[in-house]
Protein backbone atom coordinates (compact mmCIF):
# COMPACT_ATOMS: atom_id res chain seq x y z
CA UNK A 1 0.00 0.00 0.00
CA UNK A 2 2.85 2.38 1.08
CA UNK A 3 4.21 1.54 -2.45
CA UNK A 4 1.05 2.47 -4.77
CA UNK A 5 1.16 5.45 -2.07
CA UNK A 6 4.26 6.71 -3.05
CA UNK A 7 4.22 5.97 -6.57
CA UNK A 8 1.12 8.07 -6.99
CA UNK A 9 3.14 10.89 -5.73
CA UNK A 10 6.01 10.09 -7.71
CA UNK A 11 2.97 9.73 -10.70
CA UNK A 12 1.59 13.50 -9.76
CA UNK A 13 5.88 14.43 -9.62
CA UNK A 14 6.43 13.50 -13.13
CA UNK A 15 2.91 15.49 -13.79
CA UNK A 16 4.23 18.17 -11.91
CA UNK A 17 7.62 18.45 -13.98
CA UNK A 18 5.69 17.99 -17.24
CA UNK A 19 3.95 20.95 -15.75
CA UNK A 20 6.59 23.05 -14.89
CA UNK A 21 7.99 22.32 -18.52
CA UNK A 22 4.67 23.54 -20.17
CA UNK A 23 5.54 27.21 -19.67
CA UNK A 24 8.62 26.76 -21.29
CA UNK A 25 7.20 25.56 -23.90
CA UNK A 26 4.14 28.14 -24.61
CA UNK A 27 7.40 30.84 -23.70
CA UNK A 28 9.00 29.13 -26.52
CA UNK A 29 5.35 28.92 -28.80
CA UNK A 30 5.37 32.76 -27.45
CA UNK A 31 8.46 33.86 -28.17
CA UNK A 32 8.46 32.40 -32.40
CA UNK A 33 5.10 33.82 -32.81
CA UNK A 34 6.72 37.69 -33.27
CA UNK A 35 9.42 36.04 -35.34
CA UNK A 36 6.87 34.47 -37.60
CA UNK A 37 5.02 37.68 -37.51
CA UNK A 38 7.93 40.02 -38.75
CA UNK A 39 8.85 37.35 -41.25
CA UNK A 40 4.58 37.96 -42.84
CA UNK A 41 5.38 41.40 -42.29
CA UNK A 42 8.53 41.63 -44.38
CA UNK A 43 7.07 39.27 -47.06
CA UNK A 44 4.22 41.73 -47.29
CA UNK A 45 7.09 44.66 -47.93
CA UNK A 46 8.57 42.04 -50.25
CA UNK A 47 11.82 43.29 -48.76
CA UNK A 48 13.73 43.36 -45.49
CA UNK A 49 13.26 46.48 -43.19
CA UNK A 50 16.55 48.15 -43.34
CA UNK A 51 18.93 48.90 -40.54
CA UNK A 52 19.15 52.40 -39.48
CA UNK A 53 23.02 52.88 -40.86
CA UNK A 54 21.72 52.06 -44.08
CA UNK A 55 18.62 54.42 -44.11
CA UNK A 56 20.62 57.09 -43.39
CA UNK A 57 23.86 55.94 -45.93
CA UNK A 58 20.78 55.85 -48.53
CA UNK A 59 19.88 59.79 -47.93
CA UNK A 60 23.30 60.77 -48.06
CA UNK A 61 23.45 59.44 -51.30
CA UNK A 62 20.36 61.22 -52.29
CA UNK A 63 22.11 64.49 -51.28
CA UNK A 64 25.69 63.43 -52.75
CA UNK A 65 24.17 61.70 -56.10
CA UNK A 66 22.59 65.34 -57.54
CA UNK A 67 23.71 65.92 -61.20
CA UNK A 68 26.88 68.08 -61.41
CA UNK A 69 27.10 71.30 -63.36
CA UNK A 70 27.64 70.41 -67.30
CA UNK A 71 30.67 70.28 -67.69
CA UNK A 72 32.16 72.47 -71.36
CA UNK A 73 31.59 69.61 -73.31
CA UNK A 74 27.76 69.01 -72.41
CA UNK A 75 26.22 72.16 -71.03
CA UNK A 76 29.00 75.03 -71.35
CA UNK A 77 28.62 76.25 -74.98
CA UNK A 78 24.87 76.73 -74.47
CA UNK A 79 25.45 78.68 -71.20
CA UNK A 80 27.89 80.96 -73.30
CA UNK A 81 25.53 81.40 -75.51
CA UNK A 82 23.17 82.64 -73.33
CA UNK A 83 25.49 84.90 -71.51
CA UNK A 84 26.24 86.65 -74.99
CA UNK A 85 22.72 87.02 -75.67
CA UNK A 86 22.06 88.19 -72.36
CA UNK A 87 24.56 91.14 -72.96
CA UNK A 88 23.59 91.89 -76.19
CA UNK A 89 20.20 92.45 -75.15
CA UNK A 90 21.25 94.51 -71.92
CA UNK A 91 23.11 97.01 -74.56
CA UNK A 92 20.24 97.36 -76.95
CA UNK A 93 18.23 97.96 -73.78
CA UNK A 94 20.04 100.45 -72.59
CA UNK A 95 20.68 102.21 -76.20
CA UNK A 96 17.00 101.98 -76.43
CA UNK A 97 16.68 104.10 -72.49
CA UNK A 98 19.29 106.65 -74.25
CA UNK A 99 16.65 107.20 -76.82
CA UNK A 100 13.73 107.23 -74.68
CA UNK A 101 11.97 104.04 -75.98
CA UNK A 102 9.17 103.72 -73.71
CA UNK A 103 9.50 99.65 -73.62
CA UNK A 104 13.17 99.81 -72.22
CA UNK A 105 12.74 102.21 -69.36
CA UNK A 106 11.31 101.52 -65.48
CA UNK A 107 7.78 101.29 -64.52
CA UNK A 108 8.04 104.81 -62.48
CA UNK A 109 9.63 106.39 -65.92
CA UNK A 110 6.87 105.31 -68.75
CA UNK A 111 4.63 107.16 -69.96
CA UNK A 112 4.41 110.49 -72.61
CA UNK A 113 3.84 112.44 -69.24
CA UNK A 114 7.18 111.34 -67.49
CA UNK A 115 8.57 112.07 -70.74
CA UNK A 116 7.64 115.82 -71.56
CA UNK A 117 8.68 116.39 -68.03
CA UNK A 118 11.75 115.16 -68.53
CA UNK A 119 12.41 117.15 -71.72
CA UNK A 120 11.18 119.96 -69.68
CA UNK A 121 13.72 119.64 -66.91
CA UNK A 122 16.34 118.74 -69.49
CA UNK A 123 15.80 121.93 -71.46
CA UNK A 124 17.17 124.93 -69.55
CA UNK A 125 20.02 124.74 -66.67
CA UNK A 126 17.99 125.57 -63.29
CA UNK A 127 19.18 126.54 -59.81
CA UNK A 128 18.14 123.27 -58.20
CA UNK A 129 20.54 121.63 -60.49
CA UNK A 130 23.23 123.04 -58.44
CA UNK A 131 21.91 121.73 -55.39
CA UNK A 132 24.37 118.57 -54.90
CA UNK A 133 27.74 120.65 -55.61
CA UNK A 134 26.44 122.76 -52.88
CA UNK A 135 25.60 120.02 -50.71
CA UNK A 136 28.98 118.23 -51.32
CA UNK A 137 30.86 121.63 -50.37
CA UNK A 138 28.49 121.84 -47.07
CA UNK A 139 29.45 118.58 -46.10
CA UNK A 140 33.49 119.30 -46.17
CA UNK A 141 32.68 122.22 -44.44
CA UNK A 142 31.19 120.62 -41.69
CA UNK A 143 34.56 118.56 -40.98
CA UNK A 144 36.63 121.78 -40.53
CA UNK A 145 37.02 122.73 -37.65
CA UNK A 146 37.60 126.33 -38.34
CA UNK A 147 34.73 128.18 -36.06
CA UNK A 148 34.85 131.21 -38.63
CA UNK A 149 33.43 128.53 -41.59
CA UNK A 150 31.47 126.90 -40.11
CA UNK A 151 29.56 129.86 -38.99
CA UNK A 152 28.42 130.21 -42.46
CA UNK A 153 27.82 126.64 -43.35
CA UNK A 154 24.56 126.76 -41.57
CA UNK A 155 22.76 130.08 -43.24
CA UNK A 156 24.04 128.48 -46.85
CA UNK A 157 22.16 125.52 -46.43
CA UNK A 158 18.64 127.27 -45.23
CA UNK A 159 19.47 129.66 -48.32
CA UNK A 160 20.22 126.64 -50.19
CA UNK A 161 16.66 124.74 -49.20
CA UNK A 162 14.89 128.17 -49.67
CA UNK A 163 15.99 128.51 -53.31
CA UNK A 164 14.99 124.63 -54.00
CA UNK A 165 11.59 125.62 -52.93
CA UNK A 166 10.83 128.52 -54.88
CA UNK A 167 12.29 126.67 -57.89
CA UNK A 168 9.78 123.75 -57.63
CA UNK A 169 7.21 125.86 -57.29
CA UNK A 170 8.01 127.71 -60.87
CA UNK A 171 8.66 124.34 -62.09
CA UNK A 172 5.42 123.41 -61.39
CA UNK A 173 3.83 125.53 -62.76
CA UNK A 174 5.56 126.08 -65.98
CA UNK A 175 5.15 122.28 -66.54
CA UNK A 176 1.06 121.78 -65.64
CA UNK A 177 1.02 124.54 -67.84
CA UNK A 178 2.91 122.69 -70.26
CA UNK A 179 1.53 119.12 -70.24
CA UNK A 180 -2.48 120.86 -70.47
CA UNK A 181 -1.14 121.86 -74.00
CA UNK A 182 0.39 119.05 -75.44
CA UNK A 183 -1.01 116.47 -73.23
CA UNK A 184 -4.86 117.33 -72.52
CA UNK A 185 -6.53 114.60 -70.31
CA UNK A 186 -3.72 113.06 -69.09
CA UNK A 187 -3.07 112.67 -65.28
CA UNK A 188 -0.26 114.74 -63.46
CA UNK A 189 -0.25 113.00 -60.59
CA UNK A 190 3.10 112.93 -59.01
CA UNK A 191 4.71 114.24 -62.14
CA UNK A 192 5.85 117.30 -59.83
CA UNK A 193 7.72 115.41 -57.64
CA UNK A 194 9.19 113.45 -60.65
CA UNK A 195 10.19 117.02 -61.95
CA UNK A 196 12.03 118.09 -59.08
CA UNK A 197 14.00 114.90 -58.29
CA UNK A 198 15.20 114.93 -61.97
CA UNK A 199 15.69 118.89 -61.57
CA UNK A 200 18.26 118.35 -58.28
CA UNK A 201 20.19 115.46 -59.91
CA UNK A 202 23.52 116.18 -61.42
CA UNK A 203 22.81 116.21 -65.34
CA UNK A 204 25.20 113.50 -66.47
CA UNK A 205 24.25 111.13 -63.69
CA UNK A 206 20.29 111.81 -64.75
CA UNK A 207 18.81 108.20 -65.62
CA UNK A 208 17.41 107.92 -68.42
CA UNK A 209 20.07 110.17 -69.45
CA UNK A 210 18.85 113.79 -71.00
CA UNK A 211 17.11 113.98 -74.84
CA UNK A 212 17.75 117.01 -75.20
CA UNK A 213 20.12 119.74 -74.02
CA UNK A 214 20.36 123.17 -71.99
CA UNK A 215 18.50 126.34 -73.74
CA UNK A 216 16.32 123.97 -76.27
CA UNK A 217 12.77 124.03 -77.49
CA UNK A 218 10.11 121.30 -76.09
Amino acid sequence: MFRRGSAGPRGSTAQDDQGEQSPGAAQTTKTAEPGRARSAAEAAKGRPTPKRSEAEKGRRQGITGTPGRPGPGRGGSARGGSGREGKEDRIRRNEAMRRGEDWALPARDRGPVKALARDYVDSRRRPSEFYMYVMVALIIVLFVRAASIQRYAEPVALLLIVFVIVDAFFLRNGLRKLIAQRLPGESTRGVTIYAVFRALQIRRFRVPPPRVGPSSKV
